[in-house]
């Protein structure tokens, strides 16, 4: 069936989303379950609201199909991060629409995937078409700042809503275009996280008798270390799967130079030749290696006191097949013995053998839509709710169809100027909709 009269809808829906502010922390994402719960009641889906702490809702809700197959579960968060609206074109919870863009915090995190969920939910109650698989809809508070409060704590108290043979939800990147032609992202895994603070210390004093024993001079040293140093180079059974597939479709020479990020000793240059965007390269970068970004920082409580203490906290995102203690090494061997490092809690990285009939049923849809395309499998940079679905035994496919639009529209996730075009909005709700229609019939 063709979306397409479905635009407009489709379109105020999403704007809707983003008009509720949902900035975790706090959160508070209930006012947003809230309205998609009305959404559905009045295309006659029942759902059940479940908070996991006052203001922290989440939502399930299902369409029975006759059992033939086990469920499947679309699901995503309703939470975004901050946002610094005074750097922004377009209010950042305007959901303003214009020249064919979306703007607003969510607009590709992940508010719109939510949107073409709903959607599909909603078209395929309309159609009352007989479904061979329950098709459940779950969307979750909590997801940028680790899920606990969301599909964590779904998974962990209410499992049975959400039990399912496959799960779609958010990827990382969603399409590749390499000599004019498409490939799309399927992601099977995802990065882990080892979150750590740097420490420098240093003799405390009057600023206005200046001395080398500062305690920030360590920790800079340390900082600029992890921004310019990149962490050695792995390769997971994912990456090499992702550069094999893209090397498949394109010429000899680019086939060459993708799988020369490979090997360390190539890597780098290799990356600078390819005819890709930056923020695709910056995604290929922190695929092939455990990543370190120092993200906040403190030091001193008066202009002219010499701090004794000066710290970073850094976000580090770490490989499936790392340990705590090979991380951990890595850190040290960059930023030197002149300070402590101190790591919080590891969430190992993890990844799965793509092939399955679903992964099949992607492939056949979006080569209906988009001839001659190719889809890839993909580790996500970043990490996501598959973490806690995962543990139910549910194979979950990070999977966000979207056409390759230029590099300004490119990478928006978490950025100023967040934004979707209607265009993708809808080209993302028709591929949604086949997959699920074609695996659910």
């Amino acid at each position: 069936m063709d979306l397409t009269p479905h635009t407009p809808e489709t379109t105020r829906l999403l704007q809707d989303l983003l008009r509720i502010d949902t900035t975790n922390p706090p959160g508070n994402e209930t006012p947003c379950i809230d309205f998609i719960a009305r959404t559905l009641a009045g295309e006659g889906i029942e759902s059940t609201v479940i908070e996991s702490a006052p203001g922290r809702g989440n939502l399930v809700a299902r369409l029975t199909g006759d059992g033939t197959l086990p469920p499947i579960l679309l699901f995503g968060h309703v939470d975004v991060v901050p946002a610094e609206a005074d750097k922004w074109q377009r209010p950042p919870f305007s959901g303003d629409l214009h020249d064919g863009i979306i703007w607003g915090r969510g607009a590709t995190d992940m508010k719109h995937m939510v949107a073409m969920e709903l959607m599909t939910l909603i078209q395929l109650k309309r159609e009352g078409i007989g479904l061979k698989r329950d098709v459940i809809f779950m969307a979750n508070a909590d997801e940028e700042t680790g899920g606990l409060m969301g599909a964590g704590f779904m998974v962990q108290n209410h499992p049975d809503l959400i039990r399912a043979e496959y799960a779609l939800t958010e990827g990382g990147a969603s399409s590749i275009e390499l000599e004019g032609r498409s490939f799309f992202v399927c992601s099977t895994g995802e990065k882990g996280s080892a979150r750590f603070t740097v420490r420098g210390r240093g003799k405390p004093g009057h600023a206005s008798q200046p001395h080398l024993d500062n305690a920030i001079l360590p920790l800079a040293v340390a900082l600029q270390r992890i921004i310019e140093t990149p962490l050695p180079l792995h390769i997971t059974p994912t990456t090499r799967a992702h550069v094999e597939a893209l090397a498949s479709g394109v010429s000899a020479g680019t086939a060459e130079m993708l799988r020369a990020l490979l090997d360390p000793e190539t890597h780098s240059d290799a990356l600078a030749e390819l005819p890709l965007a930056e923020p695709v390269k910056r995604r290929l970068n922190a695929i092939f290696r455990n990543t370190a970004t120092p993200t906040i920082l403190q030091a001193g409580s008066k202009i002219n006191v010499i701090p004794a203490e000066a710290i970073a906290q850094v976000d580090c995102r770490v490989l499936p097949g790392t340990t705590p203690e090979s991380i951990a090494a890595e850190v040290r061997a960059v930023v030197g013995d002149r300070v402590e490092v101190e790591f919080g809690r590891f969430n190992p990285g993890q990844e799965s053998d793509p092939a399955s009939p679903l992964l099949e049923t992607i492939k056949r849809c979006l080569g209906a839509r988009v001839p001659g395309s190719i889809v890839v499998p993909g580790l996500i940079a970043g990490g996501t709710d598959a973490r806690h679905v995962n543990k139910l035994g549910i194979k979950t496919y990070g999977f966000i169809p979207a056409r390759y639009e230029g590099p300004n529209m490119t990478g928006l996730a978490h950025a100023h100027d967040e934004r979707i075009s209607v265009a993708n909005l809808m080209f993302g709700t028709q591929v949604i909709y086949d997959i699920v229609r074609a695996a659910s019939t």
